[in-house]
């Protein structure tokens, strides 16, 4: 390991990347010490489809060898273009499409992966074919008609199972309003709230749906980050656009903030008057005062020209976006137009503001550099590079209040920098003991838990995992979501008592930090006593605890008052604000309100 301040070597550090990881001489291209031929004898370019046949990839769990252009047919649609692009790049990849080599423990499977739309029995159905072919000499028709009783028996056993748990551990969620949510083709049922085990947990027992957001991301949403304050929330994406949501009863707040430096720097257009008066319309208007938050961005900021795949606030309400097109860039709320760019050598994975002094953030690269950032002097003040084979930094974050800058690493381990000189500390290695996941996987995900010295690890092996930084041992395990190829990260609420994550199965999984196992023989360092969320179509790439829950519980209040039903008393106003977002593009808010005796 090494640290180093770059000041007047930045383009150094540039020009010895680019050679090291691309480039090409002849028609032939080096990407991670493997030649590939870009083009023919005749010195025709070759296609994308005939340069990706040259390259030889290996599943992981199954041992498969393929080339690249077959294996990226049979990838799952919802795949991540980032968890492509490190697929390519290291030859290697994990498929959701070989459903039977999941990277599980041996533990049954969780009652929502058994819930979930992809083909669960696909590979063993494929097996027995085989099977029956090579062992049944009756004629073809006799074997294929076996093979199809002995299917349709399996998969009714399965939906019977599924039905028969759903019954009983499955329970409606209303609106805010009490009126039971309509269902779309993905929950025909409505939204549900299912739980693990029959004796529970019921923490989010009354969780109740609160407002939708969709209809305004074009594709997948990769991150989402709420403001400081919680009166702003940030999401970004596929389409290359960072939209910022501003809470109703808080809009005239941050619009004074824009149209002051507007009339002073700018003018104030035609246009925006138009729009302010649309939006006292909209505020005015009865049907939307129980509404979270306006029903529209408060503002969106173009620039990137690639997936969005991180953002990061400061007090002062200014952002940071990462971007798979090898640049971070600086917003202000205030502002209309990008502050600064900050150029990498290759996809910006992660990046966070100093939580002490933002004038410095970090940002983790899949060049497998660490960067230190001095936004006034808009240069690099230190960076240092993770060792190993595999250098793809893929989550980066801070932890004990700016101390340590941390890393998280494709090979699954967590590398920890002190953050005044950036010198390596010490590592985690993110991975299980043994079975299926002791090699390590991809970090997706780096959370400090609030107020404790202990940080929560999300990783491609479907486990989140609370870890102790004092002697770096493992706290808790926690398991039934499912994370194999997506960028999911877990967050901690505001208090630390709840963990939430994303899954690939459509839900949105909630754990207590503070459960204690009834059984006495149970292991206190594993957790799979959840609660979760059936209420989005498609994979849950993000989600998220309010900070400040008691700011969108009091316009949940003011929206039942609005409408003439009764509401609870400001110290009843207590609970948790679950924000999610999905591979469509599609935002839910959910709302966990519970009385106080």
């Amino acid at each position: 390991s090494r640290s180093q301040a770059v000041s007047g070597r930045g383009s150094g550090e540039s020009r010895k990347s680019t050679a090291g990881s691309g480039g090409s001489d002849g028609g032939v291209m080096k990407q991670l010490n493997l030649f590939v031929r870009t083009k023919s004898d005749s010195g025709k370019r070759l296609t994308d489809q005939e340069i990706l046949q040259q390259i030889k990839v290996k599943n992981l769990d199954t041992g498969t060898e393929m080339d690249l252009a077959t294996a990226e047919d049979q990838l799952p649609q919802s795949i991540n273009p980032l968890s492509l692009h490190i697929m390519r790049l290291t030859s290697e990849y994990t498929g959701t499409m070989f459903s039977d080599t999941r990277s599980l423990d041996s533990e049954t499977e969780s009652l929502d992966s058994r819930m979930t739309d992809f083909e669960i029995g696909q590979g063993k159905k494929k097996a027995t074919f085989g099977r029956l072919l090579g062992n049944v000499t009756k004629s073809a028709r006799t074997a294929a008609k076996v093979f199809t009783e002995e299917v349709t028996k399996r998969q009714k056993s399965k939906e019977e199972k599924q039905e028969e748990k759903l019954g009983r551990l499955a329970t409606d969620i209303s609106t805010t309003d009490g009126v039971q949510v309509s269902g779309n083709a993905a929950t025909a049922n409505g939204f549900k709230r299912i739980q693990a085990h029959k004796s529970g947990p019921y923490d989010f027992e009354n969780i109740q749906f609160g407002q939708d957001l969709s209809g305004h991301h074009q594709g997948p949403i990769w991150c989402m980050k709420f403001s400081l304050c919680g009166r702003l929330l940030a999401t970004a994406g596929q389409d290359c656009i960072l939209r910022i949501w501003v809470l109703r009863d808080k809009h005239s707040f941050f619009n004074d903030m824009r149209r002051r430096y507007q009339a002073e720097h700018e003018g104030v257009t035609e246009d925006q008057l138009v729009h302010d008066e649309a939006t006292e319309q909209y505020l005015a208007d009865p049907e939307s005062r129980g509404h979270i938050f306006m029903d529209r961005p408060f503002v969106t900021y173009t620039g990137h020209t690639s997936d969005l795949l991180d953002v990061s606030w400061s007090k002062n309400f200014f952002i940071l976006t990462s971007s798979m097109d090898k640049t971070v860039r600086l917003w202000h709320i205030s502002r209309k137009e990008c502050l600064c760019v900050f150029q990498h050598i290759d996809f910006v994975t992660a990046l966070a503001f100093h939580p002490r002094n933002d004038q410095y953030f970090i940002s983790g690269s899949l060049d497998g550099k660490i960067r230190l950032w001095n936004i006034p002097d808009k240069k690099v003040a230190l960076w240092n590079e993770v060792d190993g084979a595999t250098k793809l930094i893929t989550a980066a974050n801070y932890c004990q209040n700016g101390k340590f800058a941390v890393v998280g690493t494709y090979d699954g381990r967590c590398i920890f920098f002190s953050t005044d000189q950036l010198k390596y500390h010490t590592t985690i290695h993110v991975r299980s003991a043994r079975g299926k996941n002791a090699q390590g996987r991809k970090v997706t995900g780096i959370e400090p838990m609030p107020g404790e010295d202990k940080i929560l690890i999300t990783s491609n092996d479907s486990r989140i995992r609370l870890y102790d930084l004092r002697d770096l041992s493992l706290v808790c395990k926690y398991r039934g979501y499912t994370n194999l190829s997506s960028q999911i990260r877990a967050c901690f609420s505001p208090d630390g008592r709840y963990i939430c994550a994303g899954s690939e199965n459509q839900c949105v999984f909630l754990w207590s930090s503070m459960h204690v196992p009834q059984a006495l023989t149970a292991r206190k360092d594993r957790n799979n006593y959840y609660e979760a969320i059936r209420a989005h179509s498609a994979v849950v790439t993000c989600s998220l605890f309010a900070p400040v829950p008691q700011l969108v519980l009091e316009a949940v209040e003011r929206g039942r008052e609005a409408a003439g039903k009764e509401g609870v008393t400001k110290k009843e106003q207590q609970g948790e604000v679950v924000i999610s977002g999905d591979f469509d593009g599609d935002i839910k808010i959910f709302i966990n309100q519970r009385k106080v005796d």
